[in-house]
């Protein structure tokens, strides 16, 4: 029995369509930008494997009558960048997607007025069953990019029967990332009866057992714990045909390249793969080319690094000695009850800002990976509810998390890679809004002083002499130059360049 989409087709039509398919990790690396291989294809070994159906795109009549010059307006308005072959033209509006009435239904709730750049060119793409490869900041809406096609995935699918594993695979660097996408696959997945569980460490394995045990249909995990409930047979892999690696520049950075191969190598090989990053860097783009066969590709915005222009981003020159009192002048100037994100480089140095600004009376809590599951998700509800407007956090907090109206990020530690800045500061000024980002900047982190300066002329910012000579090789300022005199709060002049 099988809850077939009114759309999907004849599944026997799969074998025909093998242009179409995934060759997972039999594709070797190709200089061709559409990564199909010069060789002759090979035959994928699909023996014992029932076929399935991936393709579910009907062009809309509205979308048909564009030509080729208002795609590429439309294209250079949203700047959206595609590659690959046969590419589908973008979307206008929700109804062109021509979803199910179960998936417009949640969207009319939702309250959507139109699709962002990444759902205007990634769901005609996804909904054609080819890999895809996706690059967009995060907040630009590619949950919902690569949930809404696997929903329509998943009902034209047969039902799960005792003792299978998930159809959709979700991949996510860090717990908080895999509740929020949760969090989403139960909203739009609730009117078509779709299950789904979070794995992942930090908390006890029994509901997460339980829940794989009953069977759900799409599984959003960290690669740790998922190994483990692997290895434990708890669950297994052999029904996945819509396999997701969500922020895969970060699963990269935290070390979960083997983890990532060792669960995609479960998987059957003719999966549809959608890979998500928001920076494109050689690492990147070499494990997409093991991982991925023909992909589309789409770049929202420029693939070149650079920060949401809606960010108002000052840089102040410091010694570490007058962190803290420059953190304490700033809030005194900002604090206005909006949400405040301040980020350091450890667990260490998060606990005890937090301290010594919560014994100097700021409502200030902490997050990062050294607490409890419970505290950190306490932590976050506190914070989102306006109730603890300042949060100090390691980058586990960097990207992902979806915590709508910060109005401040301060750098209080600078980060260990322009990337990591950028997302960073991207927790302010999404969807549209506008957001402010204060960074401290010490002699110890002069070696990034081009990149960011680069980044900051992008994006229209003025940028401080004392950085712009930093960048040219000059010696920081001397110590007191636009500093503290005392840890009190007596400012005596340290400047912050808008």
């Amino acid at each position: 029995m099988s809850r077939y989409d009114s759309r999907s087709g004849d599944p026997a039509s799969y074998r025909d369509r093998r242009s179409d398919s995934g060759l997972g990790g039999h594709n070797s690396s190709s200089s061709k930008r559409d990564y199909e291989s010069t060789e002759p294809q090979k035959k994928l070994d699909l023996d014992g494997l029932t076929p399935f159906e991936k393709n579910f795109y009907v062009e809309s009549p509205n979308i048909s009558k564009m030509s080729e010059r208002e795609v590429e307006e439309y294209r250079a308005k949203r700047e959206i960048t595609v590659e690959g072959r046969d590419v589908p033209k973008p979307i206008k509006t929700f109804s062109d997607a021509r979803f199910p009435d179960y998936v417009m239904q949640e969207i009319v709730k939702a309250g959507f007025t139109e699709p962002t750049a990444i759902q205007a060119q990634g769901w005609p793409m996804a909904l054609k069953g080819r890999d895809l490869i996706g690059i967009a900041e995060t907040g630009s809406g590619k949950t919902l990019a690569f949930l809404l096609p696997a929903i329509v995935h998943i009902n034209a699918q047969p039902i799960l029967s005792p003792g299978d594993g998930p159809i959709v695979l979700v991949l996510a660097p860090t717990r908080e990332l895999a509740v929020q996408i949760q969090q989403e696959a139960t909203k739009f997945g609730a009117s078509s009866k779709i299950k789904n569980t979070c794995i992942y460490g930090g908390v006890p394995k029994g509901p997460q057992v339980r829940d794989l045990q009953k069977g759900v249909e799409i599984v959003i995990a960290t690669p740790g714990r998922l190994i483990d409930m692997l290895e434990s047979h708890h669950t297994n892999l052999r029904r996945v045909t819509y396999l997701v690696l969500d922020e895969a520049d970060r699963m990269l950075d935290m070390g979960f390249e083997p983890q990532m191969k060792k669960i995609v190598s479960q998987i059957r090989p003719d999966r549809q793969t959608l890979y998500w990053s928001a920076t494109w860097p050689k690492e990147v783009e070499q494990l997409a080319r093991q991982l991925l066969y023909n992909p589309y590709k789409v770049v929202i915005g420029s693939s070149d690094l650079k920060a949401n222009h809606s960010i108002h981003q000052h840089v102040d020159i410091v010694t570490e000695n007058q962190k803290y009192n420059k953190l304490v002048k700033l809030l005194d100037d900002i604090m206005d009850g909006s949400r405040i994100l301040i980020f350091m480089d450890t667990k260490k140095g998060c606990d005890q800002i937090t301290r010594q600004l919560r014994m100097d009376g700021w409502p200030a809590l902490s997050i990062h990976g050294d607490k409890s599951q419970a505290e950190r998700d306490w932590v976050l509800s506190e914070f989102k509810a306006g109730k603890s407007p300042i949060m100090t956090a390691t980058d586990v907090a960097a990207r992902g998390l979806d915590v709508k109206d910060v109005k401040y990020v301060i750098n209080y530690d600078f980060p260990g890679s322009l990337e990591d800045y950028v997302h960073r500061i991207g927790r302010t000024g999404r969807a549209g809004a506008k957001g402010t980002a204060h960074t401290f900047f010490t002699a110890a982190n002069a070696r990034f002083a081009k990149e960011l300066i680069a980044i900051l002329q992008e994006a229209g910012q003025k940028v401080n002499p004392d950085l712009a000579a930093m960048g040219r090789g000059a010696p920081p300022p001397p110590s007191g130059h636009g500093g503290f005199r005392d840890r009190g709060r007596g400012y005596s002049g340290g400047r912050s360049w808008n």
